[in-house]
């Protein structure tokens, strides 16, 4: 038995190769373990043999470290047995000597009988729709709810279970038009190869994934990406990730998500572009374009989904899937923007929100999906439901049952129903009934079979399956620097007292914290396999230091609990260094879908930890890992340094110390604003003024709009972010002060770089219309530019304004500018600006 050996596992989530190495050293067996393409990190600390027999006993880990079994039977060419894993069961294992050839190897080998490269032509819209129409009039009424339906890949699940039957029987009886959750390329091409040869019209499959900021090179969470004001990085970075997706066969993408979101408490933040329309819609249209490319029919592209519509970052008391209850004003003029952007991008398709509006949940209400998104925007895409939120409908109370559900969804024009089966099971009946026409899943399998064209598959429905493309582009060096450079550019200095940059050459660095050496930094949404790559804050920090001995380290802590003698340790480290550095936060499942948070400040164990660090009284520098804004005021008054690091991807510990040593001047700027206390929340910058509205005059007075024991405003406003250079604004020029609907304004400041080191400013751009027939926010973000200075060196800004500018959703819901006084605001954040004002004439 001594040797290699080698096996295929069929596992729910992927088929994966396990290569067995079995070594005889000093009398004792040991055995290594080798996996693709997911790789399982395996530890065996017990191994015997009995003749013929080997048994093993260690852990592994693929997201959390867990116990494996192993008993093998071996002969002279194969061997059979059995592996218990935690996560997947107990395996059956069947193979045969030698290293065999890998996955990706026989893949391509075996779909290259299946390619129709040659004849695949990207066909014009009047040839699509002819096809279409020809295609749908030879459906049965199952087949066209077929279309409709989505089910899962595996019994892998996003949310709650649902019965249905397995997807491989679903597919040939064509009651699947699209799979979630193919986390492996093979379980693609084996669907499809069903979808194509057993099912009876052959229509192939679409499918589909949430990739969010990353498939498997993981990029800044959107949060994070945001921060760094760099639309193009994020068009770039949203191109990468639909590169690696598409080349292991995903078609179709559930995001960007583009919800504008002011709790913290919420834990889908970390998903988003933060609190700001304006910035929202910048950011919403360079994520559909990176996904979308130049061309849908590019085999390195995939379809865009904007989510979630609308109004979901609104939830009461920033609880995910809660009540949103807001004016038909706040929708349009604070949650629409993003959702216009990404489809006058070009987005091809959409998915609802959880919540209800109005009384009615957005999966079957007419009024948002048919009324607004399809007859007033003029969408024409796919419409997909959230996981299970066509069945939700009736859970919320609006509807008697799922069958009333589905009835309001179809209505609603939703096309497709993620997961959940009320679209299966009623839809046919309801059409028997009259309550809902054929006509109406005629234009929904029209749609869907649309894009199924556009991309290709019709044609060629292999060509995404790529294995040989997988190896190129997967995890890349060149994908990687990409992710260095957002990284780089996403991370915001809160707070310096002068101690950054940290010195290579000389002294002592102490770095505590559960984050010191944790890989932890992937954040919540992605699925890669190489997580275990992820590089720690320590592994970049040794990257830097020649001298290794200068760096010491102790975890303290573990994220919300401690350890015992934890933090002795850190003392004893601390003590003999010149610098401290605290690695805190939050671990990735306390920010995302389902992670809200009533108290937004760090955890109590580190919170401790941090005190006792303190007490040292050395330079402390808090390096935080984080999906949301978090409270900050004790920090802010007791450590030297703060640096907003979020969850910042496979480069992260990279990308942090090329802040951290000045090798990267930090030029961040927050998106959402830190408050104070967690009571202030939700706290933005765009507010309205209420009529009786807190200033520095009247802050002693009682009855005024304030709290009695804090202020109002956020800790670090929007818009905030520091360097290790100073920038100075000189006062605004206006080149007129009075703007018709024909003309423009120039406004321009100009900004000197007074420190010593280059550095990179994002000028900021803000508007207040000072009345009209609603209330307007005391002031809205209306353009930015960076500029790159050098020190001492000076340039001049200029912004134009236009009537367009000034455009809102007036008491009538006509989109319009309204005559009127103006001011308008220059500066590094929302808070600190220079002002100018002038007046819109009609």
């Amino acid at each position: 038995m001594i040797g290699t050996w080698n096996t295929i596992l069929e596992t729910p989530l992927a088929k994966v190769k396990v290569v067995f190495i079995i070594e005889k050293i000093d009398n004792a067996y040991c055995l290594q373990v080798k996996t693709e393409p997911i790789p399982l990190n395996f530890e065996f600390n017990l191994v015997t043999v009995e003749g013929d027999a080997l048994q093993a006993a260690g852990r592994f880990k693929l997201l959390s470290e867990e116990k494996v079994e192993i008993s093998l039977t071996f002969s002279e060419e194969t061997f059979t047995g059995c592996m218990n894993l935690h996560s997947f069961g107990e395996l059956q294992i069947k193979g045969q000597k030698g290293e065999g050839v890998s996955l990706s190897e026989a893949l391509l080998m075996e779909v290259e009988k299946y390619r129709n490269s040659e004849n695949i032509v990207e066909r014009s819209n009047e040839e699509i729709l002819e096809k279409v129409n020809q295609l749908v009039a030879r459906m049965t009424v199952l087949e066209k709810v077929g279309q409709m339906s989505q089910c899962m890949a595996s019994n892998f699940s996003f949310g709650g279970d649902i019965e249905a039957d397995p997807p491989e029987k679903l597919v040939e009886d064509g009651r699947a038009g699209s799979i979630l959750g193919a986390f492996d390329i093979n379980r693609v091409f084996e669907l499809q190869k069903i979808a194509v040869e057993k099912s009876r019209l052959g229509i192939p499959l679409l499918f589909n994934a949430d990739i969010i900021h990353g498939y498997q090179t993981i990029f800044p969470v959107p949060l994070a990406w945001a921060s760094s004001w760099d639309l193009e990085g994020i068009k770039r970075a949203c191109a990468i990730s639909a590169k690696e997706a598409s080349a292991s066969g995903i078609t179709y993408n559930h995001g960007p998500m583009v919800d504008i979101t002011r709790d913290a408490r919420w834990g889908r933040v970390v998903e988003g572009a933060g609190e700001d329309p304006y910035l929202g819609s910048l950011i919403a249209k360079a994520q559909v374009e990176g996904f979308q490319g130049d061309s849908l029919f590019s085999e390195e592209t995939i379809i865009a989904c904007l989510k979630h519509f609308i109004a979901y970052g609104a939830a009461e008391g920033g609880r995910d899937y809660n009540t949103v209850d807001i004016s038909q004003g706040t929708l349009r003029n604070v949650y629409l923007p993003p959702f216009k952007a990404g489809l006058e991008a070009g987005a091809c398709s959409v998915m609802n929100a959880f919540n209800i509006y109005q009384g009615i949940p957005v999966a079957g209400n007419k009024g948002l999906l048919k009324d607004l998104l399809r007859e007033e925007l003029g969408f024409e895409g796919i419409l997909i439901s959230d996981y299970g939120s066509v069945d939700e409908i009736a859970v919320h109370g609006a509807a008697k049952d799922s069958k009333e559900a589905a009835k309001m969804a179809v209505d609603a024009t939703m096309d497709i129903e993620m997961v959940s089966t009320s679209y299966l099971q009623y839809l046919p009946e309801l059409i028997e009934e009259g309550r809902i026409l054929e006509s109406q899943l005629d234009d929904a399998v029209k749609r869907i079979l649309t894009y199924k064209f556009i991309i290709g598959i019709m044609d060629d429905p292999f060509r995404y399956i790529r294995p040989d493309k997988e190896m190129e582009y997967h995890f890349c060096k060149e994908h990687l620097q990409t992710s260095r450079e957002l990284a780089q550019k996403s991370i915001v200095l809160l707070k310096n007292n002068g101690v950054l940059p940290l010195k290579k050459e000389k002294g002592k660095i102490a770095v505590i914290g559960p984050f010191a050496n944790s890989k932890d930094l992937l954040g919540p949404w992605q699925f890669s396999r190489y997580s275990d790559k992820t590089v720690t804050l320590i592994e970049g920090l040794k990257s830097k230091f020649v001298n290794q001995s200068n760096l010491l380290f102790a975890e303290g802590c573990r994220i919300d609990s401690e350890i015992e003698g934890g933090i002795e340790e850190a003392l004893q480290q601390a003590k003999q260094a010149d610098v401290i550095i605290l690695a805190l936060g939050e671990n990735s499942v306390m920010s995302g879908e389902a992670a809200s948070r009533m108290d937004i400040e760090l955890p109590e164990a580190q919170r401790k930890l941090a005190e006792e660090m303190i007490k040292l009284g050395k330079p402390t520098v808090l390096v935080l890992t984080n999906g949301r804004p978090l409270v900050l005021e004790w920090f802010d008054k007791n450590v030297d340094a703060i640096v907003e690091t979020w969850f910042l991807g496979s480069e992260a510990g990279h990308a942090i110390t090329d802040v951290l040593v000045g090798d990267y001047n930090p030029s961040g700027k927050l998106t959402m604003s830190f408050p104070i206390q967690t009571g202030q929340v939700p706290v933005y910058y765009n507010h309205f003024n209420t009529g009786r509205p807190l200033t520095k005059k009247n802050q002693h007075e009682k009855f005024i709009s304030k709290y009695l024991d804090g202020p109002n405003e956020p800790l670090y406003p929007f818009g905030y972010g520091l360097s290790y250079t100073t920038f100075t604004y000189s006062e605004m020029k206006i080149d007129k002060n009075q703007l018709t609907k024909t003309e423009k304004i120039n406004v321009s400041v100009t900004v000197t770089n007074t420190g010593s080191m280059p550095g990179e400013e994002v000028v900021q751009l803000y508007i207040q219309d000072l009345y009209g027939s609603v209330v307007r926010p005391v002031k809205e973000l209306k353009g930015f530019k960076k500029v790159d200075l050098h020190p001492s060196e000076s340039k001049e800004v200029i912004f134009t304004i236009t009537e367009e500018d000034l455009k809102y959703y007036t008491a009538d819901m006509r989109y319009q500018a309204e005559a009127g006084e103006f001011k308008v605001y220059i500066g590094s954040n929302s808070k600190v600006v220079k002002e100018a004002s002038f007046e819109l004439v009609c």
